[in-house]
């Protein structure tokens, strides 16, 4: 029986299962994946604005534009004869200035040519009583009859001749450089300009008209003489000033506000040294309008820069000459003339 049991105990022990022995485990760390390579963000850049300079709002006013831009284009026409006499025939004229029909007259001499040319300026009047033929046309008459052309607008503003941008006259003055050139391009033709010296341009102004001329000779040498009667100042504060008292403050107002150093960029006055014709300055001593200190301080300034001036004071004449100082004044012009346009 004992044996029996102890193979039995055999039997079953080779029979069970081996005991084995449980696997050490080794942790496995788990590494994140690679970071996957993102582009950085690329930075925006918006470029500063690009700075234009301020626009001068009054560089068209000023000498040195007037002195760069282009004159002329178109032609001056002869509408109609006017008058006629032993000396010269006078035409209504018309001509094209920057867009504006400016109309006057034209005294052209019978005689056959050559003739020098004078542009003739009238001063102020009310545009509402304004004449084309007004009180500087008895000037005008006595020059052509001296052998001259004399070409007479009606300024911009005064009728028929359209109205235009006119601060400071500046307006005006480039309708007398609109109309120099035109007679440049013109002289020779088959016209009453047929027999006009291109190179013998002369100017006459009378008080605004006067000071027309002054600028003008600061902005072109295509003029060779000039006279200047009872003209306004170069400086332009002085004129705006004037007018306002002179018009009971309703004109000039516009022109009050303008800075000074535009001012100075816009008178005539600081501009002398360009000029180069002969100039000849009257002025009455009477004047009540237009001061006569400011032909002497004009007379004064041109002197020192070493222009060719000529000076005369009328005494007891008025803004306006007449009489014996009117004749006087008459032959003084046309000497004037005669000597720095018609002589080699």
């Amino acid at each position: 029986m004992k044996r029996f049991l102890l193979v039995l105990s055999l039997i079953l022990t080779s029979c069970a299962p081996a005991t084995l022995p449980l696997p050490t485990l080794t942790p496995t760390l788990q590494l994140p994946p690679p970071a996957t390579s993102m582009p950085l963000p690329t930075a925006t850049i918006t470029p500063l604005p690009t700075l234009s300079p301020t626009p001068d709002p009054y560089y068209t006013w000023s000498i040195d534009y007037l002195r760069t831009r282009a004159y002329g284009g178109g032609q001056i026409e002869f509408l109609e004869v006017m008058t006629q006499n032993l000396y010269f025939t006078r035409y209504l004229m018309r001509f094209p200035s920057d867009g504006l029909n400016i109309y006057g007259f034209a005294d052209i001499p019978n005689e056959e040519g050559p003739h020098p040319v004078i542009i003739a300026l009238h001063g102020y009047i009310d545009p509402a009583i304004y004449n084309t033929i007004d009180y500087t046309t008895h000037y005008a008459d006595a020059i052509a009859t001296a052998g001259y052309i004399v070409l007479h607008p009606n300024l911009r503003g005064y009728a028929p001749s359209d109205n235009g941008d006119n601060l400071f006259r500046v307006g005006m003055a480039t309708d007398v450089l609109n109309l120099i050139a035109l007679v440049q391009a013109q002289s020779g033709g088959t016209d009453p300009l047929r027999t006009a010296q291109p190179d013998r341009i002369g100017m006459w102004g009378h008080s605004m008209g006067g000071g027309i001329t002054t600028r003008v000779l600061t902005v072109t040498d295509d003029v060779r003489a000039a006279v200047l009667y009872a003209a306004m100042s170069g400086d332009e504060q002085k004129n705006y000033e004037a007018i306002r008292q002179w018009s009971g403050q309703t004109r000039g107002l516009d022109e009050i506000n303008i800075p000074v150093e535009a001012l100075n960029r816009i008178s005539p006055m600081y501009f002398f040294q360009n000029i180069s014709a002969a100039v000849s300055i009257h002025h009455g001593t009477a004047d009540a309008l237009v001061p006569p200190d400011w032909s002497v301080l004009t007379c004064d300034q041109l002197t020192s820069l070493g222009k060719n001036v000529q000076c005369t004071y009328y005494q007891d004449m008025p803004h306006t000459f007449y009489g014996a100082g009117d004749q006087e004044f008459i032959q003084n012009t046309v000497q004037f003339f005669n000597q720095y346009l018609k002589t080699p």
